[in-house]
Protein backbone atom coordinates (compact mmCIF):
# COMPACT_ATOMS: atom_id res chain seq x y z
CA UNK A 1 0.00 0.00 0.00
CA UNK A 2 1.05 3.69 -1.30
CA UNK A 3 0.60 6.02 1.95
CA UNK A 4 -0.11 9.73 0.94
CA UNK A 5 1.39 12.37 3.06
CA UNK A 6 -2.76 13.11 3.94
CA UNK A 7 -2.51 9.70 5.52
CA UNK A 8 0.83 9.61 7.04
CA UNK A 9 0.24 13.17 9.03
CA UNK A 10 -3.23 12.28 10.01
CA UNK A 11 -3.44 12.54 13.76
CA UNK A 12 -4.67 9.79 16.13
CA UNK A 13 -7.54 11.77 17.84
CA UNK A 14 -9.14 12.66 14.84
CA UNK A 15 -9.63 8.76 13.74
CA UNK A 16 -12.74 6.91 14.35
CA UNK A 17 -12.79 4.21 17.26
CA UNK A 18 -13.77 1.63 14.97
CA UNK A 19 -10.50 2.27 12.79
CA UNK A 20 -8.13 1.80 15.84
CA UNK A 21 -9.87 -1.39 16.72
CA UNK A 22 -9.84 -3.18 13.57
CA UNK A 23 -6.11 -2.36 13.58
CA UNK A 24 -5.46 -3.05 17.30
CA UNK A 25 -7.26 -6.67 16.23
CA UNK A 26 -5.03 -6.90 13.02
CA UNK A 27 -2.17 -6.39 15.44
CA UNK A 28 -3.24 -9.01 17.93
CA UNK A 29 -3.48 -11.32 15.63
CA UNK A 30 0.14 -11.27 14.17
CA UNK A 31 2.04 -14.04 14.57
CA UNK A 32 5.13 -11.88 15.43
CA UNK A 33 4.43 -9.94 18.11
CA UNK A 34 7.35 -10.11 20.48
CA UNK A 35 6.90 -11.32 24.20
CA UNK A 36 9.85 -9.26 26.62
CA UNK A 37 10.59 -6.74 23.84
CA UNK A 38 9.14 -3.28 23.89
CA UNK A 39 6.66 -3.13 20.90
CA UNK A 40 3.96 -0.26 19.42
CA UNK A 41 0.74 -1.67 20.17
CA UNK A 42 0.08 -0.20 16.70
CA UNK A 43 1.57 0.96 13.96
CA UNK A 44 5.35 2.59 13.94
CA UNK A 45 7.87 2.38 16.70
CA UNK A 46 11.21 3.76 16.24
CA UNK A 47 14.11 5.52 18.24
CA UNK A 48 14.34 5.58 21.84
CA UNK A 49 14.02 9.07 23.32
CA UNK A 50 14.18 10.37 26.55
CA UNK A 51 16.38 7.16 28.24
CA UNK A 52 16.12 8.59 32.03
CA UNK A 53 15.80 7.72 35.72
CA UNK A 54 13.03 9.96 37.33
CA UNK A 55 11.14 9.68 40.72
CA UNK A 56 11.84 6.26 41.48
CA UNK A 57 11.22 4.66 38.23
CA UNK A 58 12.88 4.13 34.71
CA UNK A 59 11.49 6.34 31.82
CA UNK A 60 11.81 5.65 27.89
CA UNK A 61 9.69 7.06 25.23
CA UNK A 62 9.59 6.13 21.52
CA UNK A 63 8.99 7.81 18.70
CA UNK A 64 5.79 6.49 17.29
CA UNK A 65 3.52 6.48 14.30
CA UNK A 66 -0.06 5.29 15.68
CA UNK A 67 -2.05 4.62 12.58
CA UNK A 68 0.05 2.43 10.14
CA UNK A 69 3.96 0.25 9.95
CA UNK A 70 5.35 3.84 7.65
CA UNK A 71 6.96 7.09 9.19
CA UNK A 72 4.17 9.64 9.73
CA UNK A 73 3.25 12.29 12.51
CA UNK A 74 5.44 10.89 15.20
CA UNK A 75 4.68 11.34 18.64
CA UNK A 76 6.51 10.13 21.93
CA UNK A 77 5.22 7.39 23.24
CA UNK A 78 5.94 7.26 27.39
CA UNK A 79 7.16 3.90 28.86
CA UNK A 80 8.30 3.53 32.79
CA UNK A 81 9.47 0.60 34.67
CA UNK A 82 10.85 0.13 38.00
CA UNK A 83 13.31 -2.88 37.16
CA UNK A 84 14.01 -2.01 33.41
CA UNK A 85 12.21 -5.74 32.52
CA UNK A 86 8.35 -5.13 33.36
CA UNK A 87 7.50 -2.02 31.45
CA UNK A 88 3.72 -0.60 31.98
CA UNK A 89 1.34 0.22 29.39
CA UNK A 90 2.22 3.40 28.50
CA UNK A 91 0.66 6.45 27.19
CA UNK A 92 1.09 8.83 24.74
CA UNK A 93 3.69 11.14 26.34
CA UNK A 94 3.98 14.19 24.08
CA UNK A 95 1.81 14.99 20.81
CA UNK A 96 3.03 17.16 17.94
CA UNK A 97 0.08 19.75 18.62
CA UNK A 98 2.08 23.17 18.69
CA UNK A 99 3.43 24.98 14.87
CA UNK A 100 6.78 24.39 16.53
CA UNK A 101 6.27 20.50 15.94
CA UNK A 102 3.20 20.09 12.90
CA UNK A 103 5.00 17.37 11.60
CA UNK A 104 5.95 15.32 13.96
CA UNK A 105 7.50 15.16 17.46
CA UNK A 106 11.50 13.98 16.42
CA UNK A 107 13.89 12.29 18.38
CA UNK A 108 15.58 13.99 21.92
CA UNK A 109 16.49 13.37 25.61
CA UNK A 110 15.80 13.71 29.15
CA UNK A 111 18.03 14.93 31.82
CA UNK A 112 16.32 15.44 35.93
CA UNK A 113 16.64 18.57 37.55
CA UNK A 114 15.51 20.59 40.98
CA UNK A 115 12.38 17.68 40.67
CA UNK A 116 11.71 17.50 37.61
CA UNK A 117 12.45 15.63 34.29
CA UNK A 118 13.49 18.33 31.22
CA UNK A 119 12.91 16.88 27.44
CA UNK A 120 14.15 18.38 25.02
CA UNK A 121 13.28 17.23 21.30
CA UNK A 122 13.40 18.42 17.79
CA UNK A 123 10.11 19.81 16.58
CA UNK A 124 9.35 18.59 13.11
CA UNK A 125 7.81 21.56 10.51
CA UNK A 126 6.98 21.48 7.41
CA UNK A 127 5.59 24.54 5.04
CA UNK A 128 3.53 24.60 1.76
CA UNK A 129 6.88 23.52 -0.24
CA UNK A 130 7.50 20.71 1.84
CA UNK A 131 10.32 22.54 2.72
CA UNK A 132 11.56 21.47 6.64
CA UNK A 133 11.84 23.23 9.47
CA UNK A 134 13.33 21.96 12.35
CA UNK A 135 13.17 23.30 16.39
CA UNK A 136 14.63 22.28 19.45
CA UNK A 137 12.03 21.88 22.01
CA UNK A 138 11.74 21.31 25.79
CA UNK A 139 8.94 19.94 27.87
CA UNK A 140 8.95 19.02 31.49
CA UNK A 141 7.57 16.65 33.70
CA UNK A 142 6.59 16.70 36.88
CA UNK A 143 6.22 14.34 39.99
CA UNK A 144 2.80 13.08 39.02
CA UNK A 145 3.66 12.74 35.22
CA UNK A 146 2.32 15.18 34.01
CA UNK A 147 4.19 16.62 31.26
CA UNK A 148 4.14 20.77 29.68
CA UNK A 149 5.84 22.33 26.91
CA UNK A 150 7.72 25.49 26.37
CA UNK A 151 5.69 27.86 25.28
CA UNK A 152 8.28 28.47 22.51
CA UNK A 153 11.08 26.73 20.58
CA UNK A 154 14.50 27.12 23.02
CA UNK A 155 16.72 26.96 19.90
CA UNK A 156 14.40 28.39 16.58
CA UNK A 157 17.07 28.10 13.89
CA UNK A 158 19.99 26.46 12.27
CA UNK A 159 23.39 27.73 12.26
CA UNK A 160 24.78 28.81 9.18
CA UNK A 161 27.09 26.27 7.52
CA UNK A 162 24.48 23.86 8.28
CA UNK A 163 21.28 22.49 6.47
CA UNK A 164 17.85 21.44 7.81
CA UNK A 165 18.80 18.37 8.49
CA UNK A 166 19.45 19.39 12.04
CA UNK A 167 18.19 17.36 15.12
CA UNK A 168 18.13 14.91 18.10
CA UNK A 169 19.80 17.11 20.84
CA UNK A 170 21.08 14.44 23.44
CA UNK A 171 21.41 16.82 26.96
CA UNK A 172 23.63 16.15 29.56
CA UNK A 173 25.04 18.77 32.77
CA UNK A 174 28.61 19.64 33.74
CA UNK A 175 29.11 22.03 36.80
CA UNK A 176 27.03 24.68 36.55
CA UNK A 177 26.49 24.71 32.86
CA UNK A 178 24.10 22.06 30.40
CA UNK A 179 24.62 21.08 27.21
CA UNK A 180 23.19 19.70 24.57
CA UNK A 181 25.10 17.38 21.05
CA UNK A 182 23.25 17.84 17.97
CA UNK A 183 22.76 15.70 14.85
CA UNK A 184 23.75 17.68 11.70
CA UNK A 185 24.65 17.92 8.29
CA UNK A 186 26.41 20.76 6.73
CA UNK A 187 25.90 22.84 4.20
CA UNK A 188 28.48 20.44 1.51
CA UNK A 189 26.59 17.41 2.71
CA UNK A 190 28.54 15.72 5.45
CA UNK A 191 27.52 14.55 8.43
CA UNK A 192 29.07 15.95 12.08
CA UNK A 193 27.67 17.03 15.91
CA UNK A 194 27.31 20.64 17.12
CA UNK A 195 27.48 21.65 20.97
CA UNK A 196 25.71 24.17 22.50
CA UNK A 197 24.99 25.28 26.31
CA UNK A 198 23.33 26.81 28.65
CA UNK A 199 22.69 28.06 31.98
CA UNK A 200 19.27 27.09 32.17
CA UNK A 201 17.99 25.06 29.74
CA UNK A 202 15.80 28.11 28.39
CA UNK A 203 18.98 30.23 26.81
CA UNK A 204 20.93 28.40 24.54
CA UNK A 205 24.15 29.02 23.05
CA UNK A 206 25.35 27.95 19.35
CA UNK A 207 28.92 26.56 20.72
CA UNK A 208 30.43 25.25 17.33
CA UNK A 209 30.83 21.64 15.47
CA UNK A 210 32.64 18.95 17.76
CA UNK A 211 36.04 19.09 15.84
CA UNK A 212 36.40 15.14 14.81
CA UNK A 213 38.89 13.41 12.72
CA UNK A 214 35.91 12.48 10.45
CA UNK A 215 34.92 15.44 7.77
CA UNK A 216 33.89 13.12 4.76
CA UNK A 217 31.91 10.30 6.85
CA UNK A 218 28.87 10.05 5.61
CA UNK A 219 26.33 12.46 4.77
CA UNK A 220 24.16 12.86 8.48
CA UNK A 221 24.82 12.04 11.76
CA UNK A 222 21.72 11.01 13.52
CA UNK A 223 20.60 10.54 17.02
CA UNK A 224 24.49 11.79 18.83
CA UNK A 225 25.22 10.39 22.55
CA UNK A 226 28.23 12.18 24.39
CA UNK A 227 29.13 10.51 27.44
CA UNK A 228 32.16 9.69 29.90
CA UNK A 229 32.80 5.92 31.06
CA UNK A 230 35.89 5.05 33.03
CA UNK A 231 37.62 8.17 31.95
CA UNK A 232 37.06 8.15 28.52
CA UNK A 233 34.42 10.63 26.07
CA UNK A 234 32.33 8.39 23.90
CA UNK A 235 30.36 9.94 21.17
CA UNK A 236 28.07 7.85 19.74
CA UNK A 237 26.06 8.00 16.80
CA UNK A 238 24.36 6.95 13.56
CA UNK A 239 26.40 7.68 10.50
CA UNK A 240 24.11 7.80 7.34
CA UNK A 241 25.75 6.95 3.71
CA UNK A 242 28.68 4.75 4.55
CA UNK A 243 29.76 2.76 2.13
CA UNK A 244 30.23 -1.41 3.13
CA UNK A 245 33.68 -2.10 3.45
CA UNK A 246 34.45 -5.74 4.40
CA UNK A 247 32.66 -6.86 6.48
CA UNK A 248 31.74 -3.67 8.13
CA UNK A 249 28.90 -0.97 7.33
CA UNK A 250 26.77 -3.69 5.70
CA UNK A 251 23.33 -2.21 6.94
CA UNK A 252 21.33 0.59 5.31
CA UNK A 253 22.37 2.91 7.72
CA UNK A 254 24.90 2.37 10.82
CA UNK A 255 25.44 3.02 13.87
CA UNK A 256 28.93 3.27 16.61
CA UNK A 257 31.02 5.49 18.47
CA UNK A 258 34.26 7.13 18.40
CA UNK A 259 36.30 6.93 21.91
CA UNK A 260 38.99 8.86 22.91
CA UNK A 261 39.91 12.03 25.43
CA UNK A 262 37.30 13.58 26.97
CA UNK A 263 36.11 16.59 24.76
CA UNK A 264 37.26 19.95 25.57
CA UNK A 265 34.29 21.92 26.08
CA UNK A 266 35.44 24.96 25.24
CA UNK A 267 37.56 24.25 22.06
CA UNK A 268 35.00 21.40 21.20
CA UNK A 269 38.61 19.38 20.25
CA UNK A 270 37.99 15.52 20.61
CA UNK A 271 41.05 13.45 20.02
CA UNK A 272 39.49 10.16 19.50
CA UNK A 273 40.24 6.78 18.17
CA UNK A 274 38.67 4.83 14.67
CA UNK A 275 34.66 4.80 14.43
CA UNK A 276 33.69 1.12 15.71
CA UNK A 277 30.46 -0.45 14.73
CA UNK A 278 28.20 -1.19 18.57
CA UNK A 279 26.35 -4.05 16.82
CA UNK A 280 27.06 -6.00 13.91
CA UNK A 281 23.80 -7.75 12.81
CA UNK A 282 21.03 -6.98 10.82
CA UNK A 283 18.75 -4.25 12.46
CA UNK A 284 20.01 -1.78 15.22
CA UNK A 285 20.19 1.89 14.93
CA UNK A 286 19.35 4.80 17.33
CA UNK A 287 20.75 3.93 20.16
CA UNK A 288 20.42 6.23 23.29
CA UNK A 289 22.39 6.16 26.71
CA UNK A 290 21.30 7.03 30.28
CA UNK A 291 23.39 7.04 33.79
CA UNK A 292 20.94 4.76 35.89
CA UNK A 293 21.52 5.67 39.84
CA UNK A 294 23.41 2.77 40.00
CA UNK A 295 26.22 4.62 38.49
CA UNK A 296 25.37 2.01 35.23
CA UNK A 297 25.65 3.43 32.07
CA UNK A 298 22.62 1.61 30.17
CA UNK A 299 22.15 1.58 26.34
CA UNK A 300 18.45 0.85 24.30
CA UNK A 301 18.24 0.66 20.45
CA UNK A 302 15.81 0.68 18.11
CA UNK A 303 15.53 -2.88 16.99
CA UNK A 304 14.87 -1.85 13.37
CA UNK A 305 16.47 0.73 10.31
CA UNK A 306 14.88 3.51 8.67
CA UNK A 307 13.81 3.15 5.09
CA UNK A 308 13.37 -0.90 5.94
CA UNK A 309 10.04 -2.50 5.80
CA UNK A 310 9.12 -5.62 7.47
CA UNK A 311 6.88 -8.77 7.47
CA UNK A 312 4.40 -7.06 10.43
CA UNK A 313 3.51 -4.53 7.92
CA UNK A 314 0.58 -6.22 6.66
CA UNK A 315 -0.65 -6.59 10.07
CA UNK A 316 -0.27 -3.00 10.76
CA UNK A 317 2.60 -3.04 12.70
CA UNK A 318 6.42 -2.48 12.86
CA UNK A 319 9.62 -2.42 14.89
CA UNK A 320 10.50 -2.80 18.82
CA UNK A 321 13.40 -1.85 21.06
CA UNK A 322 16.13 -3.88 22.21
CA UNK A 323 16.98 -5.07 25.34
CA UNK A 324 18.68 -2.91 27.85
CA UNK A 325 22.46 -3.41 27.77
CA UNK A 326 24.90 -1.84 30.58
CA UNK A 327 28.34 -0.50 28.75
CA UNK A 328 32.15 -0.88 30.10
CA UNK A 329 35.32 -0.65 28.63
CA UNK A 330 37.75 -3.62 27.58
CA UNK A 331 40.69 -3.05 25.36
CA UNK A 332 40.03 0.66 24.09
CA UNK A 333 35.92 -0.95 23.39
CA UNK A 334 33.01 -0.93 24.09
CA UNK A 335 31.63 -4.27 25.86
CA UNK A 336 27.70 -4.85 26.27
CA UNK A 337 26.54 -6.96 28.38
CA UNK A 338 22.53 -7.72 29.08
CA UNK A 339 21.45 -6.02 32.21
CA UNK A 340 21.16 -8.93 35.12
CA UNK A 341 17.69 -7.91 36.10
CA UNK A 342 16.67 -10.12 32.75
CA UNK A 343 17.36 -12.95 34.60
CA UNK A 344 14.24 -12.15 36.66
CA UNK A 345 12.55 -13.39 33.50
CA UNK A 346 13.58 -17.57 33.62
CA UNK A 347 11.78 -20.34 34.38
CA UNK A 348 12.22 -23.67 33.56
CA UNK A 349 16.38 -24.72 32.67
CA UNK A 350 17.79 -27.16 30.90
CA UNK A 351 21.39 -27.71 30.47
CA UNK A 352 23.80 -30.24 29.06
CA UNK A 353 27.38 -30.99 28.07
CA UNK A 354 28.32 -33.02 24.72
CA UNK A 355 30.88 -33.35 22.33
CA UNK A 356 29.90 -33.07 18.81
CA UNK A 357 31.94 -34.92 15.85
CA UNK A 358 31.31 -33.45 12.57
CA UNK A 359 27.87 -33.62 13.16
CA UNK A 360 24.26 -32.23 13.88
CA UNK A 361 22.40 -32.90 17.31
CA UNK A 362 19.47 -31.85 18.69
CA UNK A 363 18.78 -32.71 22.19
CA UNK A 364 15.71 -33.21 24.34
CA UNK A 365 14.39 -30.31 26.00
CA UNK A 366 16.28 -28.02 24.10
CA UNK A 367 13.38 -25.85 21.70
CA UNK A 368 11.21 -23.45 21.74
CA UNK A 369 10.56 -19.62 20.63
CA UNK A 370 11.14 -17.45 23.48
CA UNK A 371 14.33 -18.52 26.05
CA UNK A 372 17.67 -17.41 27.11
CA UNK A 373 20.44 -19.56 25.85
CA UNK A 374 24.08 -19.50 26.90
CA UNK A 375 26.44 -21.74 25.04
CA UNK A 376 30.51 -22.10 25.57
CA UNK A 377 32.40 -23.73 22.75
CA UNK A 378 35.80 -25.43 23.77
CA UNK A 379 37.04 -26.22 20.37
CA UNK A 380 39.35 -29.45 19.72
CA UNK A 381 39.92 -29.32 15.52
CA UNK A 382 36.56 -28.59 13.68
CA UNK A 383 36.22 -26.13 11.32
CA UNK A 384 33.37 -24.29 12.62
CA UNK A 385 31.24 -24.82 15.15
CA UNK A 386 27.56 -23.27 16.49
CA UNK A 387 23.68 -23.32 16.58
CA UNK A 388 20.71 -23.52 14.63
CA UNK A 389 18.08 -21.94 16.26
CA UNK A 390 14.27 -21.77 14.86
CA UNK A 391 14.66 -24.54 13.42
CA UNK A 392 11.68 -26.17 11.16
CA UNK A 393 10.88 -27.94 8.10
CA UNK A 394 12.87 -25.60 6.09
CA UNK A 395 13.79 -22.83 8.26
CA UNK A 396 16.37 -22.28 10.62
CA UNK A 397 18.68 -19.43 11.99
CA UNK A 398 22.71 -19.78 11.72
CA UNK A 399 25.06 -18.45 14.62
CA UNK A 400 28.46 -20.07 14.31
CA UNK A 401 32.19 -19.25 14.82
CA UNK A 402 34.49 -20.26 11.52
CA UNK A 403 37.43 -21.09 13.40
CA UNK A 404 39.51 -20.93 10.00
CA UNK A 405 39.08 -17.06 9.24
CA UNK A 406 38.35 -16.01 13.24
CA UNK A 407 34.69 -14.74 12.66
CA UNK A 408 31.52 -15.00 14.10
CA UNK A 409 28.49 -15.62 11.49
CA UNK A 410 24.96 -15.02 12.01
CA UNK A 411 23.07 -16.31 8.91
CA UNK A 412 19.23 -15.31 8.46
CA UNK A 413 19.53 -16.45 4.74
CA UNK A 414 16.48 -20.09 5.68
CA UNK A 415 15.37 -17.96 9.00
CA UNK A 416 11.35 -17.60 7.46
CA UNK A 417 9.96 -14.55 5.67
CA UNK A 418 12.86 -12.24 4.18
CA UNK A 419 13.67 -8.89 5.17
CA UNK A 420 15.86 -5.90 3.87
CA UNK A 421 17.43 -9.26 1.74
CA UNK A 422 18.84 -6.54 -0.96
CA UNK A 423 21.13 -5.47 1.77
CA UNK A 424 22.33 -9.46 2.55
CA UNK A 425 21.55 -12.44 4.52
CA UNK A 426 24.35 -13.09 6.66
CA UNK A 427 26.60 -10.36 8.40
CA UNK A 428 30.19 -11.50 9.72
CA UNK A 429 32.80 -9.94 12.43
CA UNK A 430 36.32 -10.91 13.20
CA UNK A 431 36.90 -12.05 16.45
CA UNK A 432 40.18 -13.58 18.25
CA UNK A 433 39.71 -16.22 20.77
CA UNK A 434 40.24 -19.86 21.68
CA UNK A 435 36.59 -20.07 23.50
CA UNK A 436 33.84 -19.31 22.30
CA UNK A 437 30.58 -18.28 24.54
CA UNK A 438 27.01 -17.11 22.57
CA UNK A 439 24.56 -15.61 25.18
CA UNK A 440 21.55 -15.65 23.14
CA UNK A 441 17.96 -13.97 23.96
CA UNK A 442 15.42 -15.55 21.50
CA UNK A 443 11.97 -13.50 21.69
CA UNK A 444 9.03 -14.20 18.85
CA UNK A 445 10.54 -12.36 16.22
CA UNK A 446 14.10 -11.23 17.18
CA UNK A 447 17.67 -12.58 18.32
CA UNK A 448 20.34 -10.89 20.35
CA UNK A 449 23.86 -12.48 20.65
CA UNK A 450 25.95 -11.32 23.04
CA UNK A 451 29.44 -12.73 22.04
CA UNK A 452 32.05 -13.63 24.67
CA UNK A 453 30.33 -11.86 27.11
CA UNK A 454 29.81 -8.67 25.00
CA UNK A 455 33.11 -7.86 23.29
CA UNK A 456 30.36 -8.22 20.07
CA UNK A 457 26.96 -8.08 19.89
CA UNK A 458 24.72 -9.28 16.78
CA UNK A 459 20.90 -8.28 16.77
CA UNK A 460 18.30 -9.17 14.13
CA UNK A 461 14.44 -9.76 13.02
CA UNK A 462 13.88 -13.40 12.29
CA UNK A 463 10.28 -13.74 10.72
CA UNK A 464 10.01 -17.72 11.71
CA UNK A 465 7.03 -19.38 11.33
CA UNK A 466 5.68 -21.00 14.81
CA UNK A 467 6.11 -24.65 14.56
CA UNK A 468 9.97 -23.51 13.75
CA UNK A 469 11.31 -24.33 17.60
CA UNK A 470 14.18 -26.90 17.53
CA UNK A 471 17.30 -25.97 18.61
CA UNK A 472 20.65 -27.78 17.14
CA UNK A 473 24.28 -27.50 17.45
CA UNK A 474 27.06 -28.36 15.45
CA UNK A 475 30.71 -28.65 14.55
CA UNK A 476 32.15 -29.36 11.22
CA UNK A 477 35.29 -30.27 10.34
CA UNK A 478 36.38 -31.99 13.24
CA UNK A 479 35.59 -32.13 16.83
CA UNK A 480 33.95 -29.49 19.38
CA UNK A 481 32.94 -29.58 23.20
CA UNK A 482 30.18 -27.28 24.20
CA UNK A 483 28.31 -26.79 27.83
CA UNK A 484 24.52 -25.32 27.25
CA UNK A 485 22.06 -23.98 29.48
CA UNK A 486 18.58 -22.76 28.44
CA UNK A 487 15.70 -20.88 30.56
CA UNK A 488 12.73 -20.66 28.89
CA UNK A 489 10.78 -17.15 29.46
Amino acid sequence: MEWTNEQRYRRIEDVAREELDALKMRVANCLWRQTFHIQPETGLLNDPNGFSYFNGEYHLFYQWFPLGPVHGLKYWYHMKSKDLVHWDNGRIGIEPKEYFESHGVYSGSALEYNGKLYLFYTGNTRDENWIRHPYQCMAVMDRQGKIAKFAEPVIRSVPAGYTDHFRDPKLWKQGDTFYAVIGAQRVNKTGCAVLYRSPDLTHWEFVGEIETGLQTFGFMWECPDYFELENNGILMFSPQGLQPEGDFYQNIYQSGYLMGEKINLETRCFIHGEFIELDRGFDFYAPQTMLDPNGRRLLVGWMGLPDIETPTSVNGWAHCLTLPRELSIKNNKLIQQPIPELQTLRTQKQEMEETLNNEIQAFNGFEGAVYELICEFHNKDADEFGIHLRVGEKEKTIIKFDWLNKKVVFDRSDSGEPVAAEYGTVRKCRLEAEKIKFHIFVDSSSVEIFVNDGEEVFTGRIFSKPESRKIQFFAIGGEARFKAMKWDY
